[in-house]
This record gives structure tokens, sequence and C-alpha cells, in this order.
């Protein structure tokens, strides 16, 4: 049976503990960890998309078959689509910048990703429902699509020069990764 003094006592305990695991969680990355950070999760993506948006263009200048182009796109959109995701797990994982409106700049990254990612969801998809019997009509349907994933993609856009912070502006203008 636990006395009054020692039920006190493992409540200001626990109490400490507390505090201490909240004190420790309060400041987040530094800018300049967090701009870095968010550089290297960002630097294999954009490689991917710019691979993906050459491939894309040989894809539709090339002699193949519908069904081979259908194929190649849908890979190459579903690829640009699980790129889109890592590149958004990384930045979620590299925290909370210690800056004021840090979270709000997370959260305007994290949807800027997301919604890429399912820019590209939704032209693979669109592009895998696609009829090949008749390839005029398949590369009208591919013409739309990749025309739909340009507006989305532009939508989706985060310019890191419109920072809230100056510290986050300052931070990616200087990290190494970022250039």
């Amino acid at each position: 049976m636990r006395t009054p003094r020692a039920a006190g006592k493992l409540t200001r305990m626990l109490t400490v503990a507390v505090l201490m695991a909240v004190a420790g969680c309060a400041g987040g990355p530094s800018p300049a960890a967090w701009a870095a950070s968010v550089c290297q999760a960002l630097a294999p993506w954009r490689l991917q998309i710019g691979d993906l948006t050459a491939h894309t263009n040989q894809q539709m200048t090339a002699a193949t078959t519908p069904a081979q182009a259908k194929e190649n796109l849908v890979r190459l959109f579903g690829g640009a689509r699980e790129a889109s995701e890592t590149a958004r797990r990384h930045v979620e994982r590299a925290g909370v910048p210690d800056v004021d409106g840090g979270a709000e700049v997370v959260r305007r990254f994290l949807a800027s990703l997301a919604a890429a990612r399912d820019a590209y969801g939704r032209a693979s998809d669109a592009i895998a429902a696609l009829d090949t019997g008749r390839a005029t009509s398949f590369y009208d349907g591919v013409e739309a699509a990749v025309a739909v994933l340009k507006q989305d993609y532009g939508r989706s856009a985060l310019d890191t020069t419109n920072l809230d912070s100056p510290k986050l502006r300052r931070a990616f203008d200087e990290a190494p990764e970022c250039r």
C-alpha cells in the first residue's frame, strides 16, 4: 500500500519526467538544419521528375504501339507518384523548424508534395483507363491527361522565396544542399 507521501513523490517524478520530455521536444531543428534536410529530401525527387519529363517526351515521340506507350507512361507516372510520396515522408521526418510559423511552413511543404503526388496518380490512372485500340484516340487521351497533369502540378508548386520566415529564407539561400 502506498503512503500519501510515496504517491506524492511518484506524482512529482512523473511530472518532472513529462516536463523534461515536453521541453526536449519543444525546439525543432534549426532553420539551417531543417532547410538542409528538406533540400536533401527534394534533390532525388527533382532528379526523378526531370527524368520523368524526358522519358515522357520520348514516349510521346517514339515509334511504339499504344499498348507499349500506355504501359511505359503508367509506370513512369506511378514512379513519380511514389517519388513524390517518398519526398513528402522525408520532409515530414525533418520535423518542424524552430522558427515562428514553422508548423505552417511544414504544412505547406507537405501539402505541396501531396498535391504533386496526387497529380501524378491521377495522370497514371487516367492513362491506365485509356483504350489502346485506336492510336489516335489513345494519344489524344494521353495529351489530355498530360495537360491536366501540368495544370495540377503547377498549382502544387511551392515557392521557397516566399516563405514567411526570414530565417528559413536565408537558410534555403545559404544551405549547400539547396544549390
